[in-house]
């Protein structure tokens, strides 16, 4: 091979090589942007401060939950119970097995709100118009979330 076929090669490798990490840098970028990395590389939603797995099914009162989680929880705890950076705290936490915070305890936290204790978000007011019922299958949605994540 002539020095000048070399040089080509050489000069063709090296601007696949640029090509490549230019990519890698910028979806890096995008990634920050959008929001966080895990240790486990996965990417958390923007200001979500933890990560949720998902059950592989959830019974009626759980799916009920869901819909009820997303219609008056979420926008404070974040979707799937993964809390909001600066604003409420993860419920898929240790902190809320259900032998630290029974199902009661959430129950009197949305009817009466809470006074901040665990952690630096402030109090929790009460949550207008739910009903126990509400509640009870938000409840029994967090716990699916929680036994999900190996929470028990």
């Amino acid at each position: 091979m002539k020095e000048s076929d070399r040089m080509k090669w050489a000069a063709i490798f090296f601007a696949l090589v640029a090509v490549v990490a230019a990519g890698w840098y910028f979806k890096q970028q995008t990634d920050s942007q959008t929001g966080t990395r895990t240790e486990e590389g996965r990417v958390l939603p923007a200001g979500a401060l933890a990560t949720v797995k998902l059950p592989s099914s959830l019974t009626e009162q759980e799916q009920i939950g869901a819909s009820a989680y997303d219609a008056v929880c979420a926008a404070c705890h974040g979707l799937n119970g993964q809390g909001r950076d600066g604003i409420a705290p993860p419920l898929v936490h240790k902190i809320y097995e259900p032998s630290h915070h029974g199902d009661m305890a959430f129950v009197l936290a949305a009817q009466n709100g809470v006074r901040a204790h665990h952690w630096k978000f402030g109090n929790m007011p009460a949550v207008e118009g739910v009903t126990r019922s509400d509640i009870l299958d938000i409840v029994s949605y967090i716990r699916a979330l929680q036994r999900a994540n190996g929470i028990y």
